[in-house]
């Protein structure tokens, strides 16, 4: 891993290798949008039973809204989950107070997401405040989680829930207990400034989107994670010597001053970034993608170009689309696209070849942290998926609208 400060944030690069698999960017923290994470003491402003949501104020310019039953966890990632059957307007009242969380920033038009049910994440894992909630990531092995199961009754704070995270695996009690142990007394101090006032207003900042990409992110699999700032640098190595002290040796300090190259120009990383900011994609044998974003969706199209095969047009085409598949699961988690996404694969008439093809793609989604839902491929060579939209996305990170075509991409000639 490889982070990069400038004047405006923090880059973030994740490389396999040579090659780039993430590109985060951490834009300095604002009071009004990079706000993930963070504790509100907020109101009620209004109530809209028709679309089961309300608006609130936070103590920021634009209300966030928080959706009916919004919880600070993926249900289809933890077992143990109930749902609530109440309508929203028997739940919170407009003027009411609550405490509340931002699960996502907001994107373009739509306010920033709040939950209800506020959670602190530590590196083992989740504590939900004044909950029953007990849960288990399903992504560790069946026989760790029945291990992971007799020891939550030991470190399970009274009067709260915890869900133990992937990163516990193999973790020892004394070790999950100390976590849980240190989000209790944050909870505590968070408690005791909600107590000072009922004004919507922030209570509690999240850490820095660095320091949170390496809490979710940083295990034995990790070679080095480079940082080319020294105050970035000594608040990671504080926060890894705390949390796992194990890996501590592996948060490495790059001195720009004594380097011959800038990091990012080390490890190749802007010549990856811009190829992966531009829609044409070449893929190994000759063919390519193009990736077109829209406000509904995003589309792929998959072509042969200079891919012309050997033996007969449905192996070229079969050949074609299995690379295809493989390089638009790197491109979906490099370009972080979330939301709708459907991919134009080239028809094929053998329906073997069309299943081979699906399940590829979805193989290669499997390595990719962020929940994704494909569908088969149809009579058309049509695949519809969806990935979960956590961030804006990267080429909205690294850009802006231009103020002459308003983001069309050409201008229209109105002097006929």
């Amino acid at each position: 891993m490889a982070v990069h400060t400038t004047t405006d944030g923090t880059h973030i690069a994740t490389l396999e290798g040579r090659s780039m698999v993430e590109y985060t960017v951490a834009k300095n923290a604002d009071e009004t949008n990079q706000i993930d994470g963070n504790i509100y003491v907020g109101r009620i402003q209004n109530v809209l039973p028709g679309m089961e949501l309300a608006f609130v104020d936070i103590g920021i310019p634009k209300n966030a809204v928080l959706y009916k039953g919004d919880v600070s966890f993926d249900t289809e990632d933890v077992d143990g989950v109930s749902t609530n059957d109440k309508r929203i307007e028997e739940m919170i009242k407009a003027g009411q107070t609550i405490v509340c969380q931002v699960t996502k920033n907001a994107i373009g038009a739509k306010g920033a997401r709040l939950t209800q049910e506020v959670s602190l994440p530590g590196r083992f894992a989740v504590l939900v405040p004044n909950s029953s909630t007990i849960g288990i990531s399903k992504r560790l092995p069946d026989g760790e989680r029945r291990r992971l199961r007799k020891i939550i009754d030991e470190v399970k704070p009274v009067r709260h829930g915890i869900i133990i995270r992937t990163a516990a695996e193999g973790v020892t009690a004394d070790d999950l207990a100390r976590d849980v142990t240190s989000l209790v007394d944050k909870w505590s101090a968070i408690e005791a400034e909600v107590a000072k006032s009922n004004q919507p207003r922030l209570v509690y900042r999240d850490l820095d989107l660095a320091v949170r990409v390496l809490r979710e992110e940083l295990n034995d699999e990790y070679r080095a994670v480079l940082i080319d700032d020294r105050t970035l640098y000594e608040k990671v190595r504080e926060y890894v010597l705390a949390v796992n002290p194990e890996l501590a040796d592996r948060i490495e300090y790059y001195d720009r001053a004594s380097e011959e190259l800038p990091l990012f120009e080390r490890y190749f990383v802007h010549e990856q970034l811009h190829r992966s900011l531009d829609r044409k994609v070449f893929l190994p044998s000759g063919g390519s993608l193009i990736i077109e974003r829209t406000e509904a969706l995003t589309v792929v199209d998959v072509n042969t170009g200079k891919n012309v095969g050997t033996n007969n047009l449905e192996e070229t085409v079969f050949r074609n689309n299995l690379e295809a598949a493989d390089e638009v699961a790197r491109q979906l988690r490099l370009r972080d696209i979330g939301g709708i996404i459907v991919i134009d694969f080239i028809d094929m008439e053998s329906r073997a070849n069309r299943e081979a093809v699906a399940s590829a793609l979805r193989q290669a989604l499997s390595r990719d942290k962020t929940r994704t839902q494909v569908f088969d491929i149809s009579e058309l060579g049509l695949v519809e998926m969806t990935r979960k939209r956590v961030n804006e996305g990267l080429l909205e990170s690294l850009s802006v609208v231009c103020s002459v075509c308003d983001g069309r991409g050409f201008i229209v000639k109105t002097g006929l």
